[in-house]
C-alpha cells in the first residue's frame, strides 16, 4: 500500500539538509509501508539453506573470461559480461546470476520475494527482494567464485544486429569485480583491455541502430547523496558513455530474449503503445518555456539525442518526457506467433508487435517460475 505521508524538511542556508532528519522521515514512511531491510527468521533459515545447497547446472564454461561492470559499491552483482570478435562481426557472452538455482517456488524465499515485489532504494540504504545470503552472496557473480547462471550467447554482425542467439544454465566465474568509472578511466587513457574496445564498438553501434529505428533512452542523470558530516546534499552526476554502452548489451540480450519467446510462445513481453499526440504537443510547450529549440520537423528521438542533461533547462526537459513512457503493459508471447526461424531483427521484431498491438516492443519479462 503506498504511503500518504508526505516529510516536509525545511532545509539550511545552504541547501542542505540533517541526515538524521531525512533518515528518520524515511523509516517512517517504512513503517507505514510496512518494509523492512530485514527478512523474518524462517525467510533468512531458508536462504542460508538454499545457498549451501543450490542446484548446480552440468554445463561448465568457467573458462570464459567474464567481469562484472558495476557501481563501485555493489555486492548484489546480477550481470557479466565477456566480449570478442568473430570476423568482421562480435560474439557476446552474457550472464544473468541464475537465482532459481537457490529458490523453489512456494518456499519462504519465494513467498518474501512474491509479497515485496523489487528491491526499493533508499537515499542511503535499501530494501532488498532476497535475503544477502544469496543476492549479495551465494547468488551473486563474485570475482574469483564459481556462480550458477543464465548465459547467453550472441552472434553480432558488423552493423550491431543480433543473427543468432542462445541461452543455457551453466557455471562461470568473474575473473574480476569493475566499476563504471575505473572502465571509462582506463578508455579514455587507451590502457582498456581489448574488450572494453570492443565494448565501446558495439555499444556505439547498438546506439546508432537505436536512432535508425526511433528508439528513445532518456539520459536522466543519477541522483546521488552526498554526506557532509552529517548533512545530506542531493548531486546529479551525468551518465558516463561505458554505463550507456552496458545498457545497449543488456538491452541486446532482452532482444533475444524476446526472439526466443516469440518463437517458442511463452512468456511475457513489455511493451509500450505510441505516444498521444496531445503528450507531444505539451512537451514542445513545455520546450519553449524552458527556452530550449525544438524545430517542427524534429523527431521527438532525435530531440532527446539533442539535449544536454549537465545543463539545468535540458535537464527538466528529459524529466518532462518521462510522461511519454506511461501506459507501458504486457503482451503474451504466445499471441505473437511465430515464423518459421528466429524472430530476432529488432526491426523485424518491433513491426510483428505494431501490426498485431500497435505498440512496440520494449522489453521482456522471463517468467522465473517456468525456469528450471
Amino acid at each position: 500500500m503506498a504511503s500518504t505521508r508526505v516529510i516536509t524538511v525545511r532545509p539550511s542556508e545552504s541547501g542542505s539538509v540533517s541526515g538524521d532528519v531525512l533518515r528518520s522521515g524515511i523509516d517512517t514512511i517504512r513503517a507505514e509501508m510496512d518494509v523492512s531491510p530485514e527478512f523474518p527468521a524462517d525467510v533468512e533459515k531458508a536462504a542460508a539453506a538454499a545457498a549451501a545447497n543450490p542446484r548446480l547446472p552440468d554445463l561448465d564454461l568457467t573458462h570464459l573470461p567474464f567481469v562484472t561492470i558495476d557501481p563501485e559499491s555493489a555486492m548484489d552483482l546480477d550481470q557479466a559480461m565477456y566480449l570478442e570478435r568473430d570476423g568482421d562481426g562480435y560474439v557476446v557472452h552474457y550472464a544473468i546470476a541464475d537465482l532459481a538455482a537457490f529458490i523453489t517456488p512456494g518456499d519462504p524465499v519465494d513467498e518474501e520475494a512474491n509479497r515485496r515485489g523489487e528491491t526499493l532504494y533508499g537515499a542511503d540504504s535499501k530494501v532488498p527482494l532476497h535475503p544477502k545470503s544469496i543476492s549479495e552472496e551465494a547468488g551473486s557473480l563474485l570475482p574469483d567464485r564459481v556462480r550458477p547462471a543464465l548465459v547467453w550467447r550472441i552472434s553480432v554482425d558488423s552493423t550491431g544486429e543480433g543473427t543468432d542467439v542462445t541461452l543455457e544454465r551453466a557455471l562461470v566465474k568473474s575473473r574480476a569485480k569493475l566499476s563504471y568509472a575505473a572502465v571509462q578511466a582506463d578508455l579514455d587513457a587507451g590502457t582498456a583491455d581489448e574488450m572494453f574496445t570492443i565494448l565501446a564498438e558495439l555499444g556505439d553501434l547498438r546506439l546508432a541502430r537505436e536512432a535508425a529505428r526511433g528508439g528513445v533512452s532518456l539520459p536522466l542523470p543519477e541522483q546521488e547523496i552526498v554526506d557532509e558530516d552529517g548533512i545530506w546534499r542531493l548531486e546529479f552526476r551525468q551518465m558516463l558513455p561505458v554505463e550507456d554502452w552496458n545498457a545497449q548489451i543488456s538491452l541486446l540480450a532482452g532482444f533475444g530474449a524476446a526472439s526466443l519467446m516469440v518463437y517458442a510462445r511463452v512468456g511475457l513481453l513489455r511493451t509500450l503503445p505510441p505516444a498521444d499526440p496531445r503528450d507531444v504537443k505539451r512537451l514542445h510547450r513545455t520546450a519553449r518555456a524552458l527556452k530550449i529549440d525544438w524545430p517542427a520537423e524534429l523527431l521527438y528521438p532525435d530531440f532527446i539525442r539533442s539535449l544536454d542533461v549537465s545543463k539545468a533547462n535540458h535537464a527538466a526537459m528529459v524529466t518532462a518526457c518521462t510522461r511519454l513512457l506511461r501506459g507501458s503493459g504486457y503482451a503474451g508471447a504466445e499471441r505473437l506467433g511465430h515464423g518459421k526461424g528466429y524472430v530476432y531483427a529488432h526491426d523485424e521484431a518491433d513491426s510483428v508487435a505494431a501490426q498485431q498491438y500497435r505498440c512496440r516492443l520494449v522489453a521482456c519479462v522471463l517468467p522465473t517460475r517456468l525456469v528450471r
